[in-house]
């Protein structure tokens, strides 16, 4: 390597960083490539100064491959998808067969478009090739000058190549800065609360157990609906089961440290709040079953990194971006197929953590109409899916069958009678125990007549007396009373699917006159 070409390539690589607006991406001890880019009308300019000289045509025609695919694999880590190469070869070695046609624009197809166009600045094309260059790159790269010495080239190159050195330790820097905006103290604290509520739960009669689940504040549509909103926030402090607090905590521990240190304590605490808010309301509005866990909250952190991935991309897929990215689809996927998990907490929460990270952005990159935009759509968005829920749990068989359960409980049966009503709109494969709940609560309220008209229909739309052998005790004593003769047969049935209960063993002695051994 000749020390004109290699003072020269660093010359080139200065003049184009420090007045150009190029950044430097790669730069080699022994200087045989330096690699810089610009974004420019959403194309991501590339220049790739080499000083290799080739003999041959096919050695020149092999190189310009090998930068294809690092361009290729580097793509990622690129401002834009639509990537142009400025391939500058500064070597005093021309080959010495024709290659001139490697000059021409070249063009790969691959997800994207990759154009590239070669420079050989050698012998007596170096006037040519530099005014090509500088027409392509519109820039004007200073003369040579030359009065300079030997020595006082050497002193040039060496300041050149300082300055370049200099600029890469900063951004690397600035970009391990990235990572050091909070300690997670926060994230420490968010593990204690949950330990601390899982630990009430299982001394409270366990974490697996509904009623504890319930009144510690368990995600329970019916009970939201009826006021009590504060289970969304609540909810994802529960865990239900010993496995599913470890992963979670684990989950947490690992990538709410790295959170926490990008986006500091009190961002790291908004998104993961806003993101289980996010999280808990998409699974009222879709899943009507009793949940709880901090599922959303965490995939809201997936969330935020992939904020963090648009505004520092090339940063992103350096350091962490194909593990999150990894770890994302393996537990979407999982999501869609292990039934107990609230597959729409994930995504619900993972959304309302992407926006949450834009309301609050990152430290030190403040944008003011991107935050208020995203605060107004995150709260746009929460209410609509909490209206959204509210009117497909009423539209829902399931989510009217846990309000009945409730409502039993408190002996409302005005309004267990108002929700079976409804519920039995739709009620898909749940008409028949619908039904019978509703048949319960008139009998309370001593509509007689009508709790023995959907008890009778109960009793026929079951296949098998065994599915709801209540039903069938129900009716019997209903006709018993009545002094329907068919009351015999219906206790005959409810007795042959639960002979084990005492209540119908008693009805069908006294009705039947037989004894039971």
């Amino acid at each position: 390597m000749e020390r004109k070409e290699l003072y020269d390539a660093y010359k080139m690589a200065y003049e184009l960083s420090t007045n150009n607006g190029f950044e430097v991406l790669y730069l080699n001890d022994k200087a045989e490539e330096i690699w810089l880019e610009k974004l420019e009308n959403k194309v991501s300019k590339l220049v790739r100064i080499s000083t290799l000289g080739f003999d041959w045509k096919n050695h020149l025609k092999r190189d310009i491959g090998i930068v294809f695919q690092k361009t290729k694999a580097m793509q990622k880590l690129l401002r834009s998808k639509n990537v142009e190469v400025n391939n500058i070869y500064i070597t005093p070695h021309t080959p010495v067969d024709s290659w001139e046609e490697l000059k021409k624009p070249m063009v790969i197809q691959d997800k994207h478009l990759i154009k590239m166009k070669t420079f050989y600045i050698s012998g007596e094309d170096v006037l040519s090739e530099v005014n090509r260059l500088e027409e392509t790159l519109a820039v004007s790269l200073p003369n040579e000058n030359e009065e300079q010495t030997g020595e006082q080239r050497e002193e040039s190159m060496l300041r050149y190549k300082m300055e370049l050195r200099r600029t890469i330790e900063e951004k690397r820097r600035k970009e391990q800065h990235v990572f050091s905006h909070g300690k997670p103290i926060i994230t420490y604290l968010l593990i204690v609360i949950n330990a601390i509520m899982f630990l009430l739960l299982e001394l409270n009669g366990g974490s697996e157990n509904t009623k504890t689940l319930l009144e510690f504040g368990a995600k329970y549509n019916p009970a939201i609906l009826d006021g009590e909103w504060w289970r969304i926030f609540s909810s994802m402090f529960l865990h239900i089961g010993l496995l599913h607090f470890a992963s979670n905590m684990l989950f947490l521990y690992y990538f709410g440290s790295l959170a926490e240190r990008i986006y500091g304590s009190t961002r790291f605490f908004i998104i993961y709040i806003l993101a289980g808010i996010g999280g808990g309301v998409t699974s009222f509005a879709l899943m009507t079953n009793l949940s709880a866990g901090a599922s959303g909250a965490l995939y809201g952190l997936f969330g935020a990194f992939l904020y963090f991935g648009i505004i520092y991309k090339r940063l992103f897929f350096q350091t962490i971006g194909k593990d999150i990215l990894v770890l994302l689809a393996l537990n979407i996927g999982l999501g869609f197929i292990l039934p107990q998990l609230d597959y729409t907490a994930h995504l619900g929460g993972l959304v309302a953590g992407f926006i949450a990270a834009a309301i609050v952005h990152l430290p030190k990159k403040k944008k003011p109409l991107i935050q208020v935009i995203s605060f107004v759509g995150y709260v746009v968005l929460i209410v609509a899916m909490f209206l959204f829920g509210a009117d497909h749990n009423q539209g829902n068989a399931t989510y009217h069958l846990m309000d009945i359960e409730r409502l039993l409980e408190q002996d409302r049966y005005e309004e267990v009678v108002a929700s079976a009503t409804k519920g039995l709109e739709k009620p898909d494969d749940l008409e028949a125990i619908l039904l019978f709940q509703r048949s319960y609560a008139l009998i309370k309220l001593g509509e007689v007549e009508q709790a023995t008209k959907d008890l009778e229909k109960c009793v026929e739309i079951l296949d098998n007396p065994e599915d709801l052998p209540e039903a069938y005790y129900n009716l019997a004593i209903l006709y018993n009373n009545a002094g329907d003769e068919r009351a015999k047969e219906l206790i005959s049935k409810a007795y042959e699917a639960n002979p084990s209960n005492d209540d119908i063993e008693e009805l069908y002695k006294l009705i039947t006159g037989d004894t039971v051994e």
